[in-house]
């Protein structure tokens, strides 16, 4: 007789054939592979002493993930009956999901109940979530919530992001809801597995969600997919994909599980790494760093002994200034009367700034004060690199000295530039791009941000050597006239160890 995830993944795969990939991808969805649902299912503890368990599923699509659990708990043989619960609002796929669960309470050696709510699942329990009056006095919980939530941002007004507003800043993605959600809907020591983007670990837009999620679950593993486009079957998702395990009841006494596969069929060859709690979900910011093996664990030890970030030492990375496609008309190609350099990233070569490089719009004609800033010493760094170039923290020593005829400058957004209370010395501009352009704080700030953007406010919480130290290293790297990544290395490892 045919498997009950086998069953499901054929009528899906027939689904996924007649529905038109642009209409999966305005609704969001993006169907688990068999492999990948079989591993997520397989990351529940389930008690042999329970007899009945209850399951949600809050996107269900056509009930992959929810399948994948059944078979599991067949397969262990200890549980007896099985109540499911699917969220689905899709009517395109509605017909299948029932059709799927009701195969799976005909073909199934346990007793299985099932319901599927045609429900928003966010706003359907915005009364319960908020405790308002009117609420349920006792909503449903669920033993074990698994999940392949829709993937979709939505305006601040959305009535999903008003149902929840405590974790909201600014436009939220409907994923981080469900997962809050779900943590609501989790019984006390209950467990949700689920497969989300990896944006959520880190970034000030999801610091609420964090800090509240983190304080009512505890994570017990998290999965790292190294492949960017081979996590979804049939699908191309290009933005970093995890699956996250977490146990009602906060617990930071144990470690972290961190596992890593190139695709989502590869399971058997994972890599297995035990991470301290602490190290990976760390600072105020409850930022959730992904360390896949001791060496970057070993990274993250030796940068958290520093004690200082940029702001403790008066100093402050910032976004560039001039989003450029929106001030065209006061763009210009070459230097004319009272016009400014325009700073891009192009600008930013092999550790030091350039200007003029021929560049179309390299000049700004304005007296717009929120366009402009001090012709002061400056580290450019890059927003944005390729994800296959070695470097994500790409930096340029700005020297005002060099471009004595300007009394300000303007710096497109596409670069972030850090900046102090009183103006950097040369020297501490030196010492900034010593650290920043280190191969151990390029290695942290991978292991904090899987994107290819760097992020200011991320930035700004790192840890940072004593500014003494950061001077002294400045001096180092002018004297030496060697801006190579390796020669930060040397003059780092020597600050440290000093």
């Amino acid at each position: 007789m045919m498997k009950i995830i086998d069953y499901v993944i054929e009528s899906t795969s027939k689904y996924i054939e007649q529905m038109p990939k642009e209409v999966r991808k305005k609704n969001g969805q993006f169907f688990t592979s068999k492999e990948t649902a079989l591993f997520m299912a397989s990351l529940f503890d389930l008690s042999p002493s329970l007899k009945e368990i209850s399951i949600l599923d809050p996107g269900a699509g056509s009930g992959i993930l929810a399948a994948a659990l059944v078979q599991r708990i067949i397969d262990i043989d200890k549980i007896k009956e099985i109540k499911i619960t699917c969220y689905e609002t899709n009517d395109d796929i509605l017909e299948l999901l029932n059709k799927n669960l009701s195969w799976i309470k005909d073909n199934s050696p346990l007793k299985i109940e099932y319901k599927v709510l045609k429900d928003n699942y966010i706003t359907s329990q915005t009364l319960e979530y908020n405790d308002m009056l009117g609420t349920c006095i006792e909503p449903e919980k669920y033993d074990l919530i698994i999940g392949n939530p829709p993937y979709l941002k939505i305006g601040k007004m959305a009535e999903e992001a008003l149902a929840m507003q405590d974790i909201c800043y600014g436009a939220p993605n409907l994923y981080f809801l469900f997962m809050e959600m779900a943590s609501f809907n989790l019984v006390d020591n209950g467990e949700l597995v689920f497969i989300i983007p990896r944006s959520w670990t880190s970034g000030a837009y999801f610091r609420k969600f964090r800090e509240k999620f983190l304080r009512e679950v505890a994570l017990k593993h998290i999965h790292l997919f190294i492949s960017r486009d081979k996590v979804f079957d049939k699908e191309t998702v290009l933005q970093e994909t995890i699956i996250v395990k977490a146990k009602k009841g906060f617990d930071n006494s144990n470690n972290i599980t961190i596992t890593t596969t190139n695709t989502n069929f590869d399971f058997d060859s994972k890599t297995v790494f035990e991470a301290p709690y602490e190290m990976v979900v760390s600072g105020k910011h409850k930022y959730v760093f992904l360390v896949t093996d001791q060496e970057e664990a070993d990274t993250i030890e030796k940068v958290n002994e520093w004690k200082d970030t940029l702001p403790t030492l008066g100093l402050k990375m910032k976004t560039g200034l001039t989003v450029d496609f929106r001030n065209r008309d006061i763009l210009r190609d070459a230097a004319e009367e009272n016009a400014v350099p325009l700073f891009y990233s192009q600008h930013i070569k092999s550790g030091k700034v350039k200007f003029p490089i021929g560049k179309n719009n390299e000049y700004i004609l304005t007296e717009q004060k929120g366009l402009l800033q001090e012709n002061t010493n400056y580290l450019f760094v890059k927003r944005f690199t390729a994800k296959e170039e070695k470097r994500r923290l790409q930096c340029g020593v700005y020297l005002a000295k060099k471009y004595p005829t300007y009394n300000v400058i303007s710096t497109q957004n596409k670069i972030n530039f850090i900046t102090g209370l009183q103006g950097l010395s040369d020297c501490l501009v030196y010492g900034l791009y010593v650290v920043m352009n280190s191969t151990l704080y390029d290695n942290y700030y991978r292991i904090l941000n899987g994107s290819t953007q760097v992020n200011a406010t991320e930035i700004n919480s790192m840890p940072i050597p004593p500014i003494s130290c950061i001077e002294n290293m400045g001096r180092e790297l002018i004297k030496l006239k060697d801006m190579s990544e390796e020669n930060c290395d040397e003059i780092l490892g020597r600050c440290m160890y000093v």
